[in-house]
């Protein structure tokens, strides 16, 4: 009798939706949610000055119910170095001990450089950090298209330079089994159609696109995000999107629509900016979007 009574009361449990971590929801129509990560940069000015060690940061993030750190390399000793083994070992062993994936790392490079040596250094920044993510456990690198407009070179010829390194550095990194991932960033490329461009045009499936949807300024942002999920591998998901006149609230209920009709079911790192204590601004964003989880 007491197996058929849970029986009933889990299955009720499982076709109402429930959120087990918080970080993660199954819907009555069987679809995956995505998995819930903290933006390690909502800690930038923290983590850099001291304030805050990387052990608070994932005892927040689990506390919080998130299910993995997004960690940006900057926040690692040594940073642009990669430093020895045992640092590596040591971060990945917290986050494992606080029940968190490190769900990804990243570095802050620029591949519009004129000068091919310096974007050869640029690239090697990005390999070094690779073979660094394999020793975090993460599965991908996060990188920049860049930000210089190089007098005397066109448009497209830079493009093309960044559209080559990202095809470098996407083969060295199937070798390891990390995927590159391009995060558009209010740079050198912000168009939706030049996004979508690189993304068809390098041809390697160890390259993805981490999604940041304050980085789409439109009439329309939310059209842009739906134009590329499609090549969506993470996110970088904020309070704020960008329109034609500037910042604006995020529609969470706008944008959980659109993810869950995409069945978008990987890593959604979250990211809060500005001013405020980054603790409450980052509980209330994960608030907001469970809440609007369907």
């Amino acid at each position: 009798m007491q197996r058929r009574i849970f029986l009933k009361t889990s299955s009720l449990a499982f076709l109402s939706g429930y959120v087990k971590p918080a970080g993660r929801k199954i819907n009555v129509d069987g679809k995956i949610g995505p998995a819930l990560c903290l933006n390690a940069y909502s800690f930038n000015r923290m983590l850099l000055n001291g304030e805050m060690s990387l052990k608070e940061l994932f005892l927040f993030a689990a506390q919080t119910g998130f299910m993995g750190v997004d960690l940006t390399a900057y926040y690692i000793p040594g940073y642009p170095e990669v430093p020895e083994d045992k640092i590596l070992f040591n971060i990945k062993r917290m986050a494992f001990r606080h029940g968190l994936a490190i769900t990804g790392t990243g570095v802050r490079n620029d591949f519009t450089l004129a000068d091919p040596e310096k974007r050869a250094k640029e690239i090697n920044l990005v390999k070094n950090w690779i073979i660094a993510a394999t020793k975090l456990g993460a599965p991908y690198v996060r990188v920049f298209a860049g930000r210089e407009s190089p007098q005397g070179h066109t448009r497209d010829e830079i493009k093309s330079w960044v559209i080559e390194a990202f095809q470098e550095c996407a083969d060295f990194a199937s070798s390891y089994g990390v995927m590159v991932t391009f995060q558009n960033h209010n740079d050198f490329i912000v168009a939706t159609e030049d996004i979508i461009d690189i993304m068809e045009n390098v041809n390697s499936e160890w390259f993805g696109l981490m999604l940041d949807i304050g980085s789409l300024p439109s009439t329309d942002p939310y059209r842009e995000i739906e134009k590329l999920i499609p090549y969506a591998v993470t996110w970088q998901v904020k309070e704020h999107v960008k329109t034609n006149d500037g910042n604006i609230p995020t529609d969470f209920g706008k944008l959980m629509k659109i993810v869950h009709e995409q069945n978008y079911q990987g890593f959604f790192p979250l990211e809060t900016l500005g001013e405020g204590d980054p603790r409450k601004k980052v509980q209330a964003l994960f608030k907001q979007v469970t809440e609007n989880m369907i």
